[in-house]
């Protein structure tokens, strides 16, 4: 009889040299939703345009994000298949902070997802899971670790009940202070639109994302407030970021994933912003997930990892 192994999540930064993942799944999707089913406007518009992504297609992008995880000894963890449920986007259902894995509380139409991921949640400590309060919406790609800041996308109380792409509220901002104090936890209002993909920030990773040990991917015409991208800008200096042009901002090209300070892998179509992580000194693995993009998200969406050193 197997022993099932106890999991210590361990995530200080969005950099560190990636040991565990959660990677999501795309087999058995579901295939091309209503148009009353999608629940972002980027899915929307493909159903809308008869271009939404075929299980071949997904299946493959992230198989081949899979073998690059693997070509590194990262340890890939995939969520339990539930049929006919569109399970690629893990990065939303937790989180982990320092040592403690937090529940998200995403959007009732997502919901169906969580029990996926509950046999890998039974194998950390009980005191190191947090249920995340019900009055506090959250989900992982709002979240952004960088050295002793937590830097979180939300949105206000009024957008909250307006959009369906509000995915985080302002009491996930408080909350996240009030349980991690020794961390500067600071919000960032980002503009939504149901019905716009180009008009839409889904998550604060779809605009920004930490490369390296001290430089950052922006895109500022998705930030609400002038006075949040000045902080980015303190916080990292101008030098070091990468400024996404808005059709850059719209292709997502903010959702790379970090397997170490010195790996990135992005997509091929993301030429100037691979040559430039090119010039900074990273190795990057570019592969094809357009298919992947057209659901909303991208390398970080697909991925929850539980362990950086």
């Amino acid at each position: 009889m197997s022993v099932r192994k106890t999991l210590i999540p361990k995530i200080n930064s969005e950099t560190g040299t990636l040991k565990q993942v959660v990677l999501g799944l795309a087999e058995n999707f579901g295939g091309t939703p209503k148009i009353d089913d999608c629940f972002d406007p980027s899915s929307k518009y493909y159903v809308n345009n008869n271009l939404y992504p075929t299980q071949k297609n997904i299946s493959k992008e992230v198989n081949d994000f899979h073998n690059v995880l693997t070509k590194y000894h990262v340890e890939v963890l995939r969520p339990q298949n539930i049929i006919g449920i569109n399970q690629v986007f893990a990065r939303d259902l937790g989180f982990v902070i320092e040592d403690i894995f937090l529940i998200s509380n995403i959007i009732k139409d997502r919901q169906h997802e969580l029990p996926a991921i509950a046999d890998i949640i039974s194998r950390i400590k009980q005191n190191k899971v947090f249920q995340i309060p019900s009055d506090v919406i959250i989900e992982g790609g709002d979240v952004i670790i960088f050295k002793n800041h937590i830097l979180i996308g939300y949105s206000n109380s009024e957008e909250v009940n307006k959009f369906k792409v509000a995915r985080t509220n302002s009491k996930a901002v408080s909350f996240i202070a009030e349980s991690f104090p020794q961390k500067k936890v600071i919000g960032f209002e980002l503009h939504k639109s149901d019905e716009n993909k180009d008009e839409n920030t889904l998550h604060l990773d779809c605009c920004f994302q930490p490369v390296s040990t001290d430089k950052a991917i922006i895109a500022k015409d998705a930030f609400k407030n002038k006075s949040d991208i000045d902080y980015l800008e303190n916080l990292f200096g101008k030098q070091n970021l990468f400024y996404l042009s808005n059709s850059e901002k719209n292709m997502m090209n903010s959702n790379i994933f970090s397997i170490s300070p010195k790996i990135v892998v992005s997509d091929l179509r993301f030429e100037r912003l691979n040559n430039w992580l090119l010039e900074i000194g990273l190795t990057v693995e570019a592969i094809k997930y357009e298919e992947v993009a057209k659901m909303g998200g991208l390398f970080r969406c697909s991925t929850l990892p539980l362990i950086r050193n």
